[in-house]
């Protein structure tokens, strides 16, 4: 991790259905300050309970020797559709969440700044500006392969949020359903039906948005040398670089 400035400081918070990752960010690099930690997500994972456990990640950070201000805004990753700081869906956690004012509930449980972000978006914020996609130009599409798919498009560097291409249909099902990570996983499919599926699935995220690079993300990208070498494409594709800390250090960096 390179040396920092203490100005330049961020905490980034990536809040997922099992686990609630965190760390400290350096934005003017874009590099991670701490090492990543989490704590299991609480189930149920309704609006009080995510406030209280995002209470502790905080104050846990704050005791760390690179703890940014105590008054430093916060960033959060959050599974949902985040419309003005609203959620307008709500994966893998309670639907209690669903038309909560995401930041204000986390600005009032810690008295301090918050930035929301959709996780997917967050990640792909991360790897176009300092990962797989850094100094790559037009269109870069960054999908992240988990329980279900993560889609996060930037044009020259700027976010078109909420994109769920996850739930576009292929063959009548979503893709997320038949192509995510945890669908190769219930299935037992081999890597070769895998990297069926998910050609299909890519040949027709490719015809429909054209873009000039693809990332492929999500817990699966560490093994990518089991099916991306077999995915034909005319566009370029590439594995994640920043794999797990991709949401923190997106987060960290849309509060500036």
């Amino acid at each position: 991790m390179e040396k920092t400035t203490h100005d330049s400081l961020r905490i980034g918070i990536d809040i997922g259905g099992t686990a609630i990752k965190y760390g400290v960010v350096d934005t003017a690099t874009g590099t991670l300050a701490s090492p990543i930690a989490q704590i299991p997500t609480p189930q149920p994972a309704n609006p009080a309970a995510i406030a209280e456990a995002v209470r502790a990640v905080v104050a846990d950070v704050q005791s760390w020797e690179t703890a940014p201000s105590q008054f430093a805004a916060v960033g959060v990753a959050f599974p949902a559709i985040i419309r003005q700081g609203i959620a307008c869906s709500a994966a893998n956690i309670s639907v209690e969440w669903i038309g909560q004012k995401v930041e204000i509930l986390l600005e009032e449980a810690l008295q301090r700044t918050v930035h929301v972000i959709n996780d997917a978006d967050a990640a792909g914020l991360a790897e176009t500006s300092h990962g797989a996609g850094k100094g790559h130009k037009g269109a870069v599409l960054v999908l992240t392969l988990g329980t279900g798919i993560g889609s996060a498009l930037m044009i020259n560097g700027n976010l078109v949020p909420n994109l769920e291409l996850g739930h576009l249909e292929i063959g009548g099902l979503k893709a997320e359903t038949t192509t995510s990570a945890v669908a190769r996983e219930n299935e037992g499919l081999s890597w070769n039906e895998y990297t069926s599926r998910l050609q299909r699935y890519l040949l027709h995220i490719e015809f429909l948005f054209s873009p000039d690079l693809i990332v492929i993300g999500g817990g699966i990208s560490v093994r990518h040398e089991e099916f991306l070498p077999q995915i034909r494409l005319a566009t370029p594709i590439r594995p994640a670089q920043l794999h797990n800390s991709a949401g923190v250090i997106g987060a960290a960096q849309i509060v500036g």
